[in-house]
């Protein structure tokens, strides 16, 4: 296959500028078929081989990017050895854009590119080629593979990665000083041409800073640029491309740099003398003022440390460094005193802390000035001569006695009279008191150390002429211990001797304690009030003693307790002494000793009955008690009689229900429903309680209207038992839910019959019915024998 031959016309290319002719660089050809003869070559068997020549063959075709032609670019040929021209072949191309981005014309094997190609997004192509049988399909040339190769123009500018840079550079720097670089990209072809050659330079920024043209390094151009003068600067950097020649395509960045602080500058005090005041009566501690020096430095190359250096105050005043303001804090060292000195002087220096040797030479980096403080004069209260007192007396003083006195002074120059007075919330029980012009304390009550030892009182001294202008101090007064209390026994005694006991036997060891509390300790003495011919005391000297006993054996039947009367004593002075009574029992013991029963237990007891044999006898005649009572109970609840044991019983029968009611509201009693529903009653119910002498059918009676009035129905009912020869002849209560008027009859009591004055007349009796006859007969009948 043969290639026609463009490789002149691409020599030509190569050699002449880009502004050469587009056809000629549009019409590359591919590097000519490299042909191989054939040769015969010899075997070991002695045949020859014969190696017949390629029929095509090639490196490689070249393309320029971005054509702009209206036309497919074309690209190259292919031919074989093998076409005759007739048509016969067929010319396949396959591999990278076949068939889209490159294509073949199977007849001529000519191949076009069919849009631009950006050498950028790919730099070369590789493709395989073949020529095949139209007929037959079978190959006539082996499939070979080539590469097409974009050849580069200047199409793309340099960017920069960033927009705006930030740098920083100290101040008062060296000329040449490296501040930042920066570095600009090209995507053209670096080996190829100089479309990727990129040359820096400053276009806005001078005369502080220059560039580097190969390498983008800033670096500074001006030497001792001052912060404190000029702080931003901004510089325009620009990336050039074609090595900055003419026609070359740029682009640009922005650098913002910031000069950073050195400590170049020392402090100064803004004035040279600074004038202050302070209350005498300020405590220590207390921040009077504050001095500050500036510094056009910041950071830590603008901190300050403070002190004071020189002055008549030194000792009286201290200054302290303020991290966050950098002031210096004058603050009181010791109490201040109007009356001895009204005015100090400081020299106060400031220094910076963090200092550059390499700019010594702008020094010193410190100031001083000088603080004159003035004392001011304020009302002080008192001031007593010490910070507390502390009084000791004897208990036995005699009320009215001056215990110790007080002394307080009015520190100002008026010296105002002091009076003083004793807080009473530290004496409830106003055992003291104190005179109000000397300070002079004394007793008011009679004083106990037994009851309390220590007295811890508040003395105030106030001014006279400004009460509000108060000190308080501690008072303290111990009670001294005087011997006026007798020794008593340690505990009460429980001592019992056997009945068989023996001279000269131990029963029980008595000691004794004081109240008071003697400096050289407590000594007891102990004896008898008088010569006992049972007992004795002897006394251990350690303030302990034992009864012993003098005869042999004891009778508990003849004599069941013995009074031992011991005298204890003390050794103080002086001395007191008091007599405690022993009580002895008598008891019967076995032979080891050991008490089994006493005297009282032998009266109480004779029978031998323990403890729990008395209690279950009185448990069981408390229960006998309560079965006797509730029988009488019992016996007392007992059927009813009749009302009327006879009909010819005229006396007075008097009926305890033992109900008092409940009145309108007690509604559990009585069916109010039925009072007011008179229709709910079937039938007359006879009475339980007597027999009835005949036996009449009851008669049912009319049923009152639904809207009947309660007083209607109890009207009707009372005829009703009026007319009913069945009704009892006594008198009835029956409840009703309703009141009803006054009653004519008035009271039938006979307890207010001696109270009225004259006989009654009874004849209103015969008028209310049958079942008031037997009254009239009882009281009217009195009357009408009287008059016959």
């Amino acid at each position: 296959m043969t290639i026609y031959p463009f490789l002149l016309l691409f020599l030509l290319w190569v050699c002449l500028p880009h502004f050469c002719s587009p056809e000629i660089m549009f019409r590359r050809t591919p590097v000519p078929q490299q042909r191989i003869l054939s040769s015969r070559v010899p075997r070991s068997d002695g045949r020859i081989l014969h190696r017949q020549k390629r029929g095509w063959m090639w490196n490689q075709f070249f393309l320029l990017e971005e054509y702009t032609g209206s036309d497919y670019q074309y690209v190259g040929k292919l031919h074989s050895d093998q076409d005759k021209g007739d048509g016969s072949l067929k010319y396949i191309l396959s591999g990278d854009g076949a068939g889209t981005l490159f294509i073949i014309d199977e007849k001529t094997g000519d191949i076009h590119a069919t849009r631009r190609i950006d050498r950028e997004e790919k730099a070369f192509y590789t493709l395989r080629a073949q020529a095949i049988n139209r007929r037959t399909l079978r190959p006539v040339e082996p499939e070979s593979e080539f590469v097409i190769k974009i050849h580069d123009i200047n199409d793309n500018e340099p960017t920069f990665p960033e927009e705006i840079y930030t740098a920083s550079v100290p101040e008062m720097s060296v000329v040449g000083t490296s501040v930042v670089q920066v570095t600009a990209t090209d995507a053209d072809d670096p080996s190829y041409g100089n479309s990727a050659r990129v040359i820096y330079s400053i276009l806005q920024g001078q005369p502080y800073f220059s560039v580097e043209p190969e390498t983008g390094i800033i670096r500074t151009a001006l030497p001792n640029m001052n912060r404190e003068n000029r702080e931003q600067y901004q510089v325009v950097i620009q990336a050039k491309d074609m090595g900055g020649q003419m026609g070359g395509l740029s682009g640009t960045t922005t650098v913002n740099i910031t000069l950073t602080d050195v400590n170049d500058n020392p402090p100064r005090f803004p004035q040279n003398t600074i004038h202050l005041r302070v209350l005498e009566s300020s405590p220590v501690g207390t921040a009077i003022g504050s001095v500050k020096a500036t510094d056009a430095d910041t950071g830590k190359n603008a901190e300050v440390e403070y002190r004071i250096i020189d002055g008549d105050g030194t000792d009286m005043f201290d200054i302290v460094t303020e991290k966050d303001t950098q002031e210096g804090i004058i603050t009181v060292k010791k109490p201040l005193d109007f009356e001895s000195r009204r005015l100090y002087t400081l020299k106060v220096e400031a220094e910076n802390t963090h200092v550059d040797p390499r700019f010594y030479y702008l020094g010193p980096f410190k100031d001083t000035t000088i603080v004159k403080i003035s004392i001011e004069d304020v009302d002080e209260p008192p001031v007593f001569s010490r910070s507390s007192y502390l009084f000791e007396v004897h208990e036995d003083i005699e009320v009215g006695t001056i215990i110790g006195t007080v002394m307080a002074r009015d520190p100002d120059s008026i010296s105002s009279p002091i009076r003083f007075s004793l807080d009473r919330h530290t004496d409830l029980d106003r055992i003291f008191n104190i005179h109000s012009g000397n300070g002079s304390l004394y007793t008011s009550k009679p004083l106990d150390r037994e009851l309390s030892q220590w007295h811890n009182l508040t003395v105030i001294a106030a001014e006279i002429n400004n009460p509000k202008e108060t000190t308080r101090v501690a008072v303290f007064v111990r009670i001294l211990d005087v011997n006026d209390n007798a020794p008593q026994f340690a505990v009460f005694y429980d001592t019992f001797v056997c009945e068989n006991a023996r001279p000269g036997q131990l029963i029980q060891t008595i000691s004794a304690v004081d109240k008071d509390d003697p400096l050289g300790g407590q000594k007891f003495f102990f004896s008898l009030a008088a010569v006992n011919p049972n007992f004795t005391v002897q006394d251990n000297e350690d303030n302990t003693a034992r009864i012993l006993t003098r005869k042999n054996g004891f009778n508990r039947h003849e004599i069941s307790t013995y009074l031992l009367p011991v005298v204890i004593s003390d050794n103080d002075y002086p001395i007191q002494s008091s007599t405690g009574t022993l009580t002895i029992r008598v008891c019967a013991c076995d032979s080891q000793g050991n008490m089994q029963s006493c005297s009282a237990e032998a009266l109480l007891l004779p029978a031998g009955l323990s403890t729990g044999a008395l209690i279950a006898i009185l448990l069981c005649i408390i229960i006998l008690l309560v079965i006797v009572v509730l029988f009488a109970a019992l016996k007392r609840q007992r059927k009813k009689e009749p009302l009327i044991l006879s009909k010819e019983d005229i006396r007075d029968n008097i009926v305890s229900y033992n109900d008092e009611g409940g009145g309108e509201e007690d509604t559990q009693a009585f069916d109010i429903g039925t009072l007011r529903n008179p229709a709910a009653i079937e039938e007359k119910k006879l009475r339980r309680d007597i027999i009835p002498e005949t036996l009449f059918i009851p008669r049912r009676t009319p049923t009152a209207p639904d809207n009947t009035d309660v007083r209607d129905f109890i009207n009707e009912r009372l005829k009703e038992h009026d007319l009913d020869p069945t009704a009892p002849p006594y008198d009835s209560l029956a409840t009703y839910a309703y009141e009803g008027n006054d009653s004519i009859a008035e009271s039938l009591s006979s307890l207010e019959s001696g109270t009225t004055e004259g006989d009654q007349n009874y004849d209103y009796l015969r008028e209310w019915g049958p079942r008031f006859n037997k009254l009239a007969e009882m009281y009217g009948g009195g009357e009408s024998d009287k008059d016959s």
